[in-house]
């Protein structure tokens, strides 16, 4: 039988349409979760939104990854680490310039953000998880969307928390938390990319 690579072609296909798909939902909930994170005055929303746009991120350099070299693929799985290092501690900045700032938070607005966010990223997750035995890059993004699972939970559960307390705390405890998931991803992709490790 002739090797004419047609399963790998149409593997890369439907990794690309995949993560076209996990691209448009996060950078959509990155606009969305921003400007209900600035109205409700919300440090774990913001700190979420800006967690959707890494991610959107990643997936952007994960697609233009998708049937390149071993080296290409890791170096955008490199590049992908330092972009969510980079805005985990742009969270944690955030986190604590709402903190010296005040501010109240909204914890209803918290918590129906949370959920729709949860229904977004719990999708992407779904799409996701069918190609995460893939290279480093697949890998990296379930890494990502599972994490934002745990985030989008943390958020509905800190509203609540505010809500019923009338604190800003559980708000900006939420956030230091997602800022500090988003920098162990990184750093666990950068891991992943340096030692090279690869789908056989």
């Amino acid at each position: 039988m002739t090797d004419c690579g047609c399963e790998l072609e149409a593997e890369g296909d439907a990794q690309r349409r995949t993560l076209r798909v996990v691209l448009a939902i996060n950078a959509a909930m990155f606009v969305v979760e921003i400007i209900a994170g600035v109205l409700a005055s919300s440090t774990g929303l913001i700190a979420d939104s800006l967690d959707m746009l890494a991610d959107a991120s990643v997936y952007a350099i994960s697609l233009y990854a998708v049937g390149r070299a071993a080296n290409i693929r890791r170096n955008a799985a490199t590049a992908s680490g330092v972009l969510q290092l980079a805005l985990g501690f742009g969270v944690l900045i955030e986190a604590v310039r709402r903190f010296i700032g005040g501010g109240e938070p909204i914890g209803v607005a918290m918590m129906a953000m949370g959920f729709i966010a949860l229904i977004a990223n719990s999708f992407c997750l779904w799409l996701i998880a069918k190609h995460k035995g893939g290279d480093v890059n697949f890998r990296a993004s379930y890494i990502f969307s599972a994490n934002d699972v745990i985030a989008n939970i943390g958020v509905i559960v800190s509203g609540l928390i505010v809500k019923l307390s009338g604190s800003q705390i559980p708000d900006l405890v939420i956030g230091i938390l997602i800022a500090s998931v988003v920098v162990r991803g990184g750093i666990k992709i950068l891991r992943m990319a340096g030692s090279g490790e690869e789908a056989s």
